[in-house]
């Protein structure tokens, strides 16, 4: 059953010991605006996965982190949240990680569920195997007719 969550109230999210951030709701009015952001629909086509997934998060963040503790200058000086320090915050891994383990997967989990399989906890593709052998070495790139 689909349990909605009427309060629509920002909430706290621990995203590694001692820090953490108050988030809006993953609403869909948020995600479009994500999506439409200029530097989402700058990254190039080529771009990998990866690439469009930082870029994708940091644009969600600057627009959903309300609060934060935790988060200090190099002078250990408590700062508050600007969207310099949360591109900051979200290339530390750990916490980029953790953001999308507790907020952006949460989002994403209806889309999930329509796959009749559950994300695993750590990503799609943990507990996979390899099934290919690895390759001697690198094979040419075929001519463009």
């Amino acid at each position: 059953m689909l349990t909605l969550d009427l309060s629509n109230e920002p909430r706290w999210h621990d995203l590694a010991p001692g820090v953490r951030v108050q988030l809006r709701p993953l609403t869909t009015a948020l995600m479009v605006a994500t999506r439409s952001d200029p530097v989402v629909e700058a990254v190039p086509r080529e771009a990998s996965d990866e690439e469009r997934a930082l870029a994708f998060a940091k644009a969600l963040a600057r627009r959903a982190v309300l609060a934060w503790e935790g988060v200090g200058d190099a002078n250990s000086q408590p700062i508050d949240p600007s969207p310099e320090a949360i591109d900051a915050l979200l290339d530390i891994w750990p916490i980029f990680e953790a953001f999308q383990l507790a907020y952006v997967s949460k989002g994403l989990l209806l889309e999930q569920e329509k796959n009749a399989s559950a994300p695993l906890p750590s990503g799609p593709s943990a507990g996979a195997s390899d099934t290919a052998t690895p390759v001697r070495k690198p094979v040419r790139t075929a001519r463009r007719g």
